[in-house]
């Protein structure tokens, strides 16, 4: 098994630095934190490249907060210098395990992704009769430090590297501790609730790490169970087969083996084999052999967030350019299922109307020309159909 050595040089050097500071800003120029940082960006980069060099460095706090949608979870924003950090370090060891995940992984990986997952996902629903979802209870709360620290050791021969791993995962120890009740496995004593587990939701690092850790999910179902039509995205699982009884089969395999290997749970409700003609709740979409359609929690999801952007709007809080962002974004998502009716209806029966008062100015983001800001929601609704018109109709 190849392991590497010498890798903390390239974390620490000011190139690698730089490069992790501009992705870790990427879409965030805006927030204070990051505008002080860049505010005096030479000597903060240096100052980060002391303190790796030394090894006197240290993370931060982190901030907490709660999101309900599309359900409670506990997200954990690190401090921006130690994002900076975590984009150093992932840029450094993520392409050691990028040529060694298996091609059915698409979470945070690039050139994979929601919409290749879904489209794989389909694929398989056609040439398949049954299928088994798989999902993890609590993944990020559960995963183990210590099974995961000895995955990453695995191909990290560098005592410094780890040392830094050691330190961003001691940073979030304890963190999700409310967000999943111990669970004692086959074996345990009772110090084992003392085992430090969770990692911060919202970390570059943690989604990596994550798939690191399932990772290893993927080698059994391929290589032991010998399942040719297996995906996963993060902690969401499908196998397909021609044979019911061969998939019950390979779910008491895998539950065993999250359990035994992993310290994890698989759901035991979310988790039934079914006949592919009744389609799958997967990435935001309800998936048919035939076609594909918005699960109906995403689709309220965004009707209540138009509603609060166009109240926003119409009381000259919101520039209609930013809301043009917005809906773009949702549009070209919604636009890989069958949902043009839909999209018609919504925008049909929510339309802009004018402004109270002038809304706030808004620069148009770098690398968007002009005219299209000013287009603003002109493709928003039904073809043929502009803005003007819509909000004629208020």
């Amino acid at each position: 098994m190849k392991s590497y050595k010498n890798l903390y040089p390239q974390i620490h050097s000011f190139e690698t630095l730089y490069t992790a500071y501009r992705a870790a800003r990427r879409g965030k120029r805006g927030r204070v934190a990051v505008a002080r940082f860049e505010f005096d960006l030479e000597h903060n980069l240096l100052e980060l490249q002391a303190e790796l060099r030394e090894q006197s460095y240290r993370p931060g706090a982190y901030t907490n907060f709660h999101i309900y949608e599309p359900k409670r979870r506990l997200v954990s924003a690190a401090p921006f210098r130690d994002r900076v950090v975590h984009h150093a370090l992932c840029r450094t060891i993520e392409p050691i395990w990028e040529a060694r995940f298996v091609h059915t992984s698409f979470a945070c990986r690039v050139g994979k992704g929601t919409h290749a997952a879904l489209d794989q996902c389909q694929a398989w629903l056609r040439q398949y009769r049954y299928a088994f979802h798989g999902d993890v209870v609590k993944y990020f709360p559960s995963i183990d430090h210590h099974i995961l620290r000895g995955l990453l050791a695995r191909h990290i021969a560098d005592r410094q590297t780890m040392g830094l791993v050691d330190r961003i995962l001691d940073s979030g120890a304890g963190i999700q501790a409310d967000e999943c009740p111990v669970t004692y496995f086959p074996g345990d004593d009772l110090f084992a609730a003392l085992r430090p587990r969770g990692l911060p939701i919202g970390n570059l690092t943690s989604q990596f790490w994550a798939n690191v850790y399932l990772h290893e999910l993927d080698l059994f179902a391929k290589h032991v169970l010998r399942c040719s039509a297996y995906l996963r995205y993060m902690d969401d699982f499908i196998l397909y087969s021609d044979d019911k009884a061969q998939l019950q089969e390979w779910i008491e395999a895998i539950r065993e083996f999250l359990a035994c290997r992993l310290r994890l749970v698989l759901h035991p409700k979310k988790s039934p084999v079914f006949p592919v003609a009744v389609g799958i709740d997967f990435c935001g979409f309800r998936l048919y052999p035939t076609h594909r359609r918005l699960r109906r929690t995403s689709v309220r999801r965004f009707v209540r967030r138009l509603r609060r952007q166009r109240e926003a709007y119409r009381r000259g809080e919101l520039a209609l350019e930013e809301m043009s962002l917005s809906v773009q974004s949702w549009i070209a998502h919604a636009a890989h299922g069958d949902t043009w009716r839909l999209r018609r209806r919504i925008f049909g029966d929510y339309p802009i109307g004018a402004p109270a008062v002038s809304p706030p100015p808004l620069t148009a983001p770098a690398g968007l020309p002009n005219p299209a800001v000013r287009a603003g929601l002109a493709t928003v609704g039904s073809p043929g159909r502009s803005n003007q018109e819509i909000g004629a109709r208020t």
